[in-house]
């Protein structure tokens, strides 16, 4: 997977943008703005964060290889379509955003993708973690992007590592989607959050685990309620796929190295009482994401060079 010349990555979310410039392989400029709702506002946004971008770096919009861009929603990366982005206002299915986003750019060439295959993209880059993770997305949802020796798993109607929807708990609250007691309800951030809501402007889940690891005995219940939850999403997805790297990821990643010893131990425990687990050392194949690196940009970006020969 290679780029020549400058490919602008844009992760797409239903509150803000986040781009970047990657250039010769190096992020030469980044840039966020808010994203304008419906069709026409996330197209507008999108472009002007592509201009404003050029300027940034000194080119124009003319010199751009492509336009990458990672966007919640169902995705058709070959036919450009997205359906159902429904946080972003676009309600409609079959919506043609690349074809949109490139007339905005004057023709310029655009690739778009499901914004949990850019983050896994741009994870296992910056990280150098091969091509055979999984990324588990611990944000408002629960995800896990799937790349499989190179190859992103989407499945045959775009459900592949959807792992949130697995019931967790049979007598569990209702879910959104329908079932119950679904493995979102426990082991997402905003779970975390809501049963441990931020006191004092901190993220929720850093709150919870500073306050575990000074005796609260209310937070170390919630802490080890959740890291349960956790460790059982990547037990799944390890048992199920197998990837070399387990990736942990999202907003709840923003508590560092606490959360992934908290779950590796977790794991470790469940080794110490199950040969089969202990000889599949899922534990050692998890590593964190660091919350400041731009995984989704630059995946989105890097997105683009596999699909289109650059």
């Amino acid at each position: 997977m290679s780029l020549v010349g400058p490919v602008v990555g844009l992760d797409i979310g239903g509150t803000k943008i986040h781009g970047c410039v990657l250039d010769g392989g190096r992020v030469v400029g980044t840039a966020r703005r808010t994203t304008e709702r419906g069709v026409e506002g996330v197209v507008d946004s999108a472009g002007e964060l592509v201009e404003g971008l050029c300027r940034q770096v000194g080119i124009g919009v003319a010199a751009l290889t492509g336009v990458g861009a990672g966007l919640p929603g169902v995705v058709d990366t070959t036919a450009g379509l997205v359906s159902h982005a429904v946080n972003m206002g676009i309600t409609e299915a079959g919506v043609p955003l690349a074809a949109l986003l490139s007339a905005r750019l004057g023709g310029a060439a655009v690739v778009i993708e499901n914004d949990l295959s850019v983050a896994t993209i741009g994870a296992a880059h910056l990280l150098d973690a091969g091509d055979d993770v999984a990324l588990l997305a611990l944000g408002t949802g629960l995800a896990a992007g799937l790349m499989l020796h190179g190859e992103l798993r989407r499945g045959v109607r775009g459900g592949a590592g959807e792992i949130g929807h697995i019931p967790y708990m049979a007598d569990g609250p209702a879910c959104h989607c329908g079932q119950r007691g679904c493995l979102e309800l426990y082991a997402s951030g905003a779970a975390l959050t809501a049963r441990w809501p931020s006191r004092d402007g901190r993220p929720a889940s850093v709150a919870l685990f500073d306050a575990a690891a000074h005796g609260d005995c209310d937070a170390v219940r919630v802490r080890d309620e959740f890291v349960a939850a956790v460790a059982a999403a990547v037990r799944i997805v390890a048992l199920t796929c197998d990837v070399e790297h387990v990736l942990i990821g999202g907003g709840v990643a923003e508590v560092g190295t606490p959360l992934l010893d908290a779950v590796a131990g977790m794991i470790r425990g469940w080794e110490g009482t199950s040969r089969f687990l202990a000889h599949m050392a899922i534990a050692d194949r998890l590593r964190l994401v660091p919350a400041e690196l731009a995984t989704a940009p630059v995946g989105a970006a890097l997105a683009f060079a596999r699909v289109v020969s650059v």
